[in-house]
């Protein structure tokens, strides 16, 4: 195939083209492009690709093929502008690549490739990595007809319970620890409709906390007041700080303003965790990134742990700092329970092989695999809504929704055991 900068009037209108250092390296990427597309697409190397783009033969296309290989690492900051540029043009990208680093892998998905496919190429892949492209990207239903539920009234108990708690600490960046707390507080919320617990989600993240943003509730001034006195605090001033989501979460909020981590005390916490376990059957705690004083005190009142990690390297440093800090210092390390985020597909072999490497190198069980929920899981936070009501069918939501179910369960046997 010619370049695609040849006469338009001698082929027909351009539907792709590929990118790469040298597409002959990719001899099977060019017969599936022929088998797909005939004459109708075209080939580019890395520098003109850009250029392209602005050009009026680029206004027909409708995706590009990224092809790399190990050689073309050290050209990430390059490929990944061409990524941003293809798709600032509404021009979708297919990432082929051979031999590539994951954290190379990682750094260009994240950039915009839609698709990536290895090399060589398997069987039919490319057809379904295209036919993925073209199907109609509906918007999850439930948006256009579910609007986010207003601050409600608090449901609290009457004091004279013993609730679970689980805290949820991610152990890197973007973890998707608080999309776990938020959607496993709203699946134990409502995962009873003749007998629903009570459940408090309490944003301990006290300068980044974003639950009140996944909830689409205010951050009420009662709990800057309630931080800076918790020795006055009692049942019905810890209560008049919580808002309410749909009569059946009640959420205390991060503070409306920045407040160093070290406002509070390893005492004011255990009086928030003992008030809220009084009054709620479930105590789900977004926790900091951070390890601070009082980290001890809401791990020794949790009953889980959660530690959400991706599979990467820095997921895998935290890990092993965690650990070290919690077993110098004494501290029940079995109550981690590790969460693995954006987990590989059933049929990806490899990157199960990946998790079981982790698991061994780490000397951790990785027993929680939470698969990788995609733009709804974004969509559905944009607009206060938790993925039951926004993409109920998410397989994000499915696998949160077995997790609530199971610690459910948990909490039902310990009820009738008592």
């Amino acid at each position: 195939m010619t370049s695609a900068n040849i006469q338009q009037s001698e082929l027909p209108q351009l539907k792709a083209v590929t990118v790469s250092r040298d597409v002959q390296e990719f001899d099977l990427l060019i017969e599936d492009m022929e088998a797909e597309l005939g004459e109708a697409w075209g080939d580019l190397g890395f520098a003109e690709a850009r250029t392209f783009f602005e050009q009026p033969e680029a206004e027909s296309l409708e995706f590009i093929a990224l092809a790399m290989d190990a050689q073309d690492e050290e050209k990430l900051v390059v490929l990944g502008d061409i990524i941003k540029t293809a798709q600032a043009k509404g021009i979708k990208v297919i990432l082929i690549a051979e031999d590539v680093t994951p954290a190379a892998l990682h750094q260009l998905l994240r950039d915009g490739a839609d698709e990536f496919v290895p090399y060589p190429l398997p069987e039919s892949e490319l057809r379904a990595a295209i036919k993925r492209l073209n199907s109609v990207q509906q918007p999850p239903e439930p948006l256009a007809q579910v609007a986010a539920p207003t601050a409600s009234p608090v449901v609290a108990g009457p004091g004279n319970k013993d609730g679970s708690v689980f805290a949820v600490h991610g152990l890197a960046g973007g973890t998707g620890a608080t999309t776990l707390a938020v959607n496993l507080a709203w699946e134990l919320a409502t995962i009873d409709k003749t007998a629903a617990p009570k459940v408090c989600l309490i944003d301990f993240d006290l300068q980044f906390g974003s639950v009140a943003t996944y909830l689409d509730l205010p951050r009420l001034e009662p709990i800057f007041e309630l931080l800076s006195d918790t020795d006055s605090m009692d049942a019905d001033m810890f209560t008049h700080a919580l808002v309410g989501y749909d009569d059946k979460l009640s959420v205390f909020t991060a503070p409306s303003e920045m407040i160093p981590l070290d406002l509070i005390t390893t005492e004011d916490i255990n009086r928030i965790i003992t008030l809220a376990k009084a009054h709620f059957d479930y105590v789900i705690i977004d926790m900091p990134k951070t390890l601070v004083q009082w980290t001890e005190a809401v791990l020794r009142h949790a009953d889980v742990y959660f530690a959400p990690v991706e599979l990467d390297m820095r997921s895998a440093q935290n890990t092993l700092r965690v650990k070290r800090a919690l077993q110098a210092e004494g501290l029940p390390i079995e109550k981690l329970r590790y969460v693995l985020n954006r987990a590989p597909k059933f049929t990806d072999l490899n990157g199960k092989a990946r998790v079981k490497r982790l698991s061994e190198s780490l000397d951790i069980v990785i027993d929680v695999q939470l698969p990788d929920g995609g733009k709804p899981v974004t969509q559905g936070a944009d607009h206060g809504l938790p993925l039951a009501s926004s993409a109920g069918k998410n397989p994000l939501r499915k696998e949160i929704s077995k997790l609530a179910a199971e610690l459910h369960a948990v909490g039902q046997s310990d009820v009738k055991a008592a």
